[in-house]
């Protein structure tokens, strides 16, 4: 079993701002059914881009319902701007931190957030840029590098933990160990 903290539990067992928010002006999703996890974000933003409410729908764990829960509850009051800089390390923080191999559902926040961003400022995002690595859950190289850099990781293990890239079929994993090694030798790590 998890360990999680009480206010992981908290978050899951009594979410907040869950459903479809009525007069959303950007919504984001991120995630996927078929990685189990997924998320729709809905914002309402001001004339000042100021995100005055924030809901969310989720399918997945209790990470990924504590995650999107305490998403909604940082941003709210936010600017578009200062919004764009959460980190998922910000989300697993405000939670109390979250299991290594659950922090996948930090970082679905933070993309689903960014789109929803996008999709405010009439900013389209067509399709995922980079190349595709892991074919099960629908990873490009370009995701595996920016989290790598974001994060300081530093094994294909900590890369499927923060993406759940490598841990399907598995057939990807050497091509993950190569992204690292040349993520490490730019000294981004």
């Amino acid at each position: 079993m998890w360990d999680y903290t009480d206010k992981v539990k908290d978050h899951f067992l009594n979410p907040r701002n869950v459903g479809e928010l009525e007069g959303a002006n950007a919504i984001g999703e991120s995630g996927s059914l078929n990685c189990g996890d997924a998320l729709k974000l809905f914002l309402k933003v001001n004339e000042n881009e100021r995100i005055v409410d924030a809901t969310f729908m989720t399918f997945g764990c209790a990470s990924a319902v504590a995650s999107s829960s305490a998403l909604t509850e940082i941003i709210k009051g936010m600017t578009l701007d200062d919004a764009a800089k959460l980190t998922n390390d910000d989300i697993s923080d405000y939670l109390g931190g979250l299991p290594k191999a659950k922090m996948h559902c930090s970082v679905m926040g933070q993309s689903a957030l960014k789109k929803a961003i996008a999709d405010y400022r009439g900013v389209q995002i067509l399709a995922k840029p980079g190349n595709l690595v892991c074919e099960c859950f629908e990873v490009t190289d370009l995701e595996i590098i920016d989290v790598v850099k974001a994060n300081g990781i530093t094994t294909t293990e900590i890369v499927t933990d923060y993406l759940k890239a490598g841990g399907g079929c598995g057939q990807c994993l050497d091509r993950i160990e190569e992204i690292l090694e040349s993520v490490k030798a730019e000294g981004k790590v």
